[in-house]
C-alpha cells in the first residue's frame, strides 16, 4: 500500500469510525489480493472460543483454504453444532471439536497434553476466546476472570504447544486476538488482577487486551529463533453475541456500521494463510496492515514493565524457564 491509499488507509484508522467499522473493511479489501484457494492444504490450525462470533467465522476461513481446525471450546454441544454449520458452508471440510476452558490451567494443560499425544504437530495457533466481565468475577485458579481468559491461560497455551508448533512443515504462526480498546489503557503491570479502584468490565477487558500486545511482541523475539511467527491484532468493532450481551448500548448506537464476524475475522485468517505472516512478527495488525500499538499519551510501557508483566505471567501459570 503506497501514496494516496496509505494516506486513506491512515486518515480512516485514526477517525475509528471510518476505520472500524465495515465502512473501513469495504474501503481497504478493495486494495488486497485474495487469498489462493488451498493455500492451508495439508496445515493443522487451533481456534479457542471457536463457538461462535469471530471464532467461528475464523475456523471457517480456515477450513475454507484447505487447513484440518479444531474447535477449541467449553461446550462441546456448541462445538459440534457449530462443526456442523461450518460443514454445510464448506463441504468436505476438516473440522475436530475440542473442549478447552481457556480460563482454568488444568483445561489448558489437559488440552495440550492430549493434542501433543493425538498430533504433535501444529502450524496455526490463534488465540481468540474472550470475555467481558460485568463485575470482577475469578477462575477457579483465582485469577479475575478476563486475566484468566485473555492473558495466562493463552500464555500457558503457547508454552505448551511450542513443540507441536517447532514441528510445522513451513513457519508457524500464534496469532492473537486484541482489540482496539486496548489503546485506552496503559500496562497495569502493578495491579494485573485489577484488585484496586472500582472494577470496569469493560476497563478489565481492554487492560488485557493491552497485555496481549505486549506478550505477542515478547513471544515473537523468543521463538523468532524457532522459526515460529507471533502477531496480534483487533478485528475492528464487530456485530457478535458477545458485544450484543456485553454492551448492549453500543450494539445498539452502531446498529449496521458494525463488521460481521467475517470481516473481523479476516486478518486473523490472512495472517494465518499469506506470505506476509511469515513476516515482521510481533506486529499490532488491522486490516491487514501494520498498526501502532499507542495512540493515547501517557500508555506507552518501558521494558522493565514488559519485564515484570512476563514475570507474573511465567509464576501465576506455573511455567519455569
Amino acid at each position: 500500500m503506497t501514496g494516496w491509499r496509505e494516506t486513506l488507509d491512515t486518515v480512516a484508522d485514526r477517525t475509528l469510525v471510518t476505520g472500524y467499522t465495515t465502512l473501513g473493511f469495504r474501503l481497504r479489501e478493495r486494495w488486497w489480493r485474495p487469498l489462493e484457494p488451498g493455500s492451508l492444504d495439508g496445515r493443522r490450525a487451533v481456534v479457542t472460543g471457536a463457538g461462535s462470533g469471530i471464532g467461528k467465522a475464523i475456523a471457517t476461513g480456515l477450513a475454507g483454504l484447505g487447513a484440518t481446525v479444531h474447535l477449541a471450546v467449553r461446550d462441546l454441544g456448541r462445538g459440534n453444532a457449530v462443526r456442523e454449520e461450518i460443514g454445510d458452508q464448506v463441504p468436505g471440510a476438516d473440522l475436530q471439536v475440542n473442549e478447552l476452558d481457556v480460563a482454568t490451567l488444568d483445561g489448558v494443560h489437559r488440552f495440550a497434553e492430549k493434542f501433543l499425544a493425538d498430533h504433535g504437530r501444529l502450524d496455526v495457533l490463534i488465540h481468540n476466546a474472550g470475555v467481558l466481565p460485568q463485575r470482577r468475577t475469578e477462575s477457579p485458579d483465582g485469577h479475575e476472570l478476563a486475566l484468566a481468559t485473555h492473558v495466562l491461560g493463552p500464555f500457558l497455551l503457547t508454552d505448551l504447544l511450542v513443540p507441536a508448533l517447532r514441528a510445522a512443515e513451513d513457519a508457524a504462526r500464534v496469532i492473537f486476538m486484541s482489540s482496539g480498546g486496548m489503546y485506552t489503557q496503559r500496562l497495569r503491570d502493578d495491579d494485573p488482577q485489577y484488585n484496586r479502584g472500582r472494577y470496569r468490565g469493560g476497563v478489565a477487558y481492554a487492560r488485557t487486551k493491552r497485555m496481549q500486545v505486549v506478550l505477542a511482541r515478547m513471544w515473537a523475539r523468543r521463538l523468532g529463533g524457532d522459526g515460529i511467527a507471533v502477531h496480534s491484532m483487533h478485528p475492528g468493532w464487530v456485530a457478535t453475541p458477545g458485544i450484543a450481551s456485553s454492551l448492549p448500548g453500543f450494539a445498539t448506537a452502531m446498529g449496521p456500521l458494525l463488521r460481521s464476524p467475517a470481516e473481523g475475522a479476516d486478518t486473523a485468517v490472512w495472517l494465518a494463510a499469506s506470505a506476509e505472516g511469515d513476516r515482521a512478527s510481533g506486529q499490532f495488525w488491522h486490516d491487514r496492515a501494520p498498526r501502532p500499538e499507542h495512540c493515547l499519551p501517557g500508555t506507552r510501557e518501558t521494558p522493565a514493565q514488559r519485564d515484570r508483566l512476563w514475570t507474573f505471567c511465567e509464576t501465576a501459570t506455573g511455567v519455569a524457564r
